[in-house]
């Protein structure tokens, strides 16, 4: 069964434009475990302009579901996941200018670093997953440096699905960069862009994992409830698995 991981970032989001109480991303988080889901994320900015700190604490505290913590590789993050000893920690790539997350990491040309990254990581317990693009020198810069998980960007898969792109070679793409991550004996996990349109055929790849998925729940969330919201995705995930 496809695990689905939710990102509560927007939750946080919201409440940074007012720098108030509300919304919570802890109570989302609750929510998020009473919707059936299967894990939460979060991914903590080095300019925290959504997800702070005492968040990612409460929500570790608080909800009886499986961490996934989002950082960047460095230094202060890496102290951060330690401290936090979270189920596992994705390496990201990081813009201040970026809205979010633009494409994966570039594993293949920073792999030195990333190495030692993944090491202090592993040595204090904790499985580092990479979050990369669907390519063949990323996933094998990937295992040389020890990661236990790769999460192929599904960005690109999500464009097609709205008339930009060639949806079967994209779906492909995904497909085959999935294959080689089981072989190289990681864990196949997906997202980004995902919603309630094209997540199916995502969902129903073979070796897949786990998605994550934050942005259109917490949209729906906003008309249907997180509950609702959540409850309504994994009947699809599920839907798209039998």
């Amino acid at each position: 069964m496809v695990v689905l991981s939710v990102n509560v970032d927007h939750v946080a989001t919201v409440r940074q434009a007012r720098r108030c109480l509300e919304p919570d991303p802890v109570l989302a988080g609750m929510e998020v475990q009473a919707g059936g889901a299967g894990g939460i994320t979060v991914h903590l900015r080095e300019d925290r302009r959504h997800i702070q700190d005492d968040d990612v604490l409460r929500l570790s505290d608080a909800v009886n579901l499986p961490l996934n913590f989002e950082m960047a590789a460095t230094d202060e993050m890496v102290d951060f996941a330690i401290s936090l000893q979270p189920r596992s920690a994705m390496l990201v790539p990081e813009g201040r200018q970026e809205i979010t997350t633009e494409g994966g990491l570039d594993v293949a040309s920073d792999q030195d670093r990333l190495q030692a990254v993944v090491r202090q990581l592993a040595d204090a317990g904790i499985p580092a997953s990479a979050f990369i693009d669907a390519q063949e020198r990323q996933i094998a810069a990937a295992a040389v440096c020890g990661f236990a998980v790769c999460e192929v960007h599904t960005g690109p898969w999500a464009e097609t699905v709205e008339g930009r792109g060639d949806r079967d070679v994209e779906l492909g793409k995904v497909a085959a960069a999935g294959t080689l991550i089981t072989e190289a004996g990681m864990r196949f996990n997906a997202g980004h862009a995902l919603n309630y349109t094209n997540v199916q055929p995502i969902a129903a790849l073979q070796d897949l994992q786990e998605l994550h998925i934050g942005h259109a729940i917490v949209s729906r969330a906003i008309f249907t409830g997180m509950q609702q919201a959540v409850r309504e995705m994994v009947d699809l995930i599920e839907n798209a698995t039998t």
